[in-house]
């Protein structure tokens, strides 16, 4: 893709390329947004309910987006009179829906101490370890201590940063510089998480100073790699000889450890790992001494129909650091985690005993006070088993309304983290010309009236670069009936975007 074409769209924090609202004009006769002389553009609403900001940089200068003015529950209201059905929890965010009054009063409990901030150098708070308890009770106590951060991305940086010092701490000289991560596979928009990234889109303009440490495997993408006939015991099998022969080339006294998500979000639109494939990859970084490390800020906390998409049917493969995110905070603050096993926190305790990284905002009261009353809401009302019960029947809904589509090739997920994958032609999965825009055609369908619901666009699902998804991610209090409902406006978007699209002359 051209940077010409690139400058024309929108990549948002997952990697995905969207198109936004696109800019009205007013009465007035300027366009909205118009550049003044300072260079600012000039905040006007539109028409429609949207407007460009005079002074944020947006995600895309030259686009308006509508403006929501509250919320309720899986409701989004917006400035032109519309409610949205919000059918991917922003993106796989709000998974308690919007406007919760009881983690609403958690986060003015701690605001009203005086203390939504601490700084961590010199303080601590006892509501910042009640909730690091919550979350290693979560784990069965199979996991130690818990890093608390701001952002998904941050914690892929401290993961990083942490993997290197438990080798660091018994041998200052070790070889063990190198990571493994997956193609096609997206951890965050810093640097450091950037590099481990495999989003070639994403990637692309900052080449040149991402890290050259970060060798890559393949995905473990059934739709796209599986062999006419082959087993899941088969496929999983040659994963990790994959993964084997990776280490080998390395040399295994180098590697660091191998990093996936277990269910890859917005960069393949939930494509879930093969049963025994995480057991198999961790078999192997084990066999070499190296880490176990999975990230889990997508489709963890609940998403994928487990507290953690590591807790499979299979038995609990358990990582030696994860990351954690969205779903931990439900949106309601900015929060993230690395879950540290005990094997990694015995390096620290008895090396030097101290993690060599910090934040100004790290393990923040409020932070804390807000992700601790999402957890224990999640926990106390048993939400997990909806997400598993509403899962299983959106998955349903979906083959059976959109299995035969013919531009439909692969219905996948887990728990309520469910995409679509769409191609020309069924029968070769080909992919369609990426300047069609499928999947931001179907997102701005769904978004406008009469549908007024939220899709979860993606691009690049095949190669990096050609490929569309959706991701459907509702909320975890969503009811069988609003699972009818998000299923008929997905079938009704998607016939009515490839009805209107003359694919006989693409």
């Amino acid at each position: 893709m051209s940077p010409s074409a690139i400058s024309e769209l929108v990549q948002d924090e997952q990697g995905n390329i969207t198109v936004p609202t696109k800019t009205m004009h007013v009465s007035n006769g300027h366009e909205n947004g118009a550049a003044t002389s300072n260079g600012h553009s000039t905040e006007r609403v539109t028409s429609n309910g949207s407007k460009k900001m005079e002074y944020l940089l947006d995600r895309h200068l030259h686009k308006t987006f509508p403006i929501v003015t509250g919320g309720k529950g899986n409701d989004l209201y917006l400035a032109d009179g519309r409610t949205v059905f919000d059918a991917t929890s922003g993106a796989a965010v709000s998974c308690l829906g919007h406007d919760n009054k009881r983690v609403i009063d958690a986060i003015t409990r701690q605001i009203n101490t005086g203390t939504p901030y601490v700084c961590s150098s010199f303080f601590n708070c006892a509501i910042v370890d009640e909730l690091c308890k919550e979350l290693i009770n979560g784990t069965g106590g199979k996991m130690g201590r818990v890093f608390l951060i701001g952002s998904g991305s941050e914690a892929m940086e401290a993961t990083v940063k942490l993997a290197r010092q438990y080798y660091y701490e018994n041998d200052k000289q070790s070889p063990r510089i190198n990571f493994i991560a997956r193609e096609h596979s997206y951890h965050g928009n810093t640097i450091g998480a950037l590099g481990i990234s495999g989003h070639v889109a994403r990637r692309a303009p900052y080449e040149p100073f991402l890290m050259e440490n970060v060798h890559r495997v393949s995905a473990c993408n059934a739709y796209r790699q599986r062999k006419d006939g082959e087993s899941d015991a088969s496929f999983v099998a040659r994963k990790a000889a994959e993964l084997e022969a990776k280490f080998q080339e390395l040399g295994p006294e180098t590697v660091i450890g191998f990093i996936c998500e277990p269910v890859v979000g917005a960069a393949l639109g939930c494509v879930p790992s093969v049963p025994g494939y995480l057991r198999a990859m961790r078999d192997v970084c084990h066999k070499h001494g190296a880490l176990f490390i999975l990230d889990e800020v997508m489709c963890g906390m609940g998403r994928s129909g487990t507290l953690h998409a590591w807790q499979e049917a299979e038995g609990d493969v358990v990582p030696d650091l994860q990351t954690m995110g969205k779903g931990l905070g439900a949106g309601y603050q900015p929060v993230a985690a690395v879950l540290i096993s005990k094997k990694v926190i015995g390096a620290l305790l008895n090396g030097s005993g101290q993690f060599v990284h910090g934040h100004t905002y790290q393990a923040m009261p409020v932070q804390a006070a807000a992700a601790l009353e999402v957890q224990k809401t999640i926990r106390e009302q048993n939400l997990v088993q909806n997400v598993k019960t509403q899962g299983e029947y959106l998955e349903k809904r979906l083959k059976a309304v959109l299995g035969d589509h013919p531009n439909v090739g692969d219905i996948r997920g887990r728990g309520l983290f469910w995409g679509l994958e769409f191609v020309k032609d069924k029968r070769t999965k080909e992919p369609f010309d990426p300047k069609l825009g499928i999947a931001q055609k179907l997102g701005t369908t769904a978004i406008s009236a009469p549908y007024n619901m939220t899709m979860y666009p993606g691009t690049g699902t095949a190669d990096g670069y050609v490929g569309d998804h959706i991701i459907l991610a509702p909320t975890y209090i969503v009811t069988k009936d609003e699972i009818d409902h998000i299923v008929k406006v997905t079938a009704n978007v998607v016939n009515e975007v490839f009805q209107n699209l003359d694919l006989e002359s693409i």
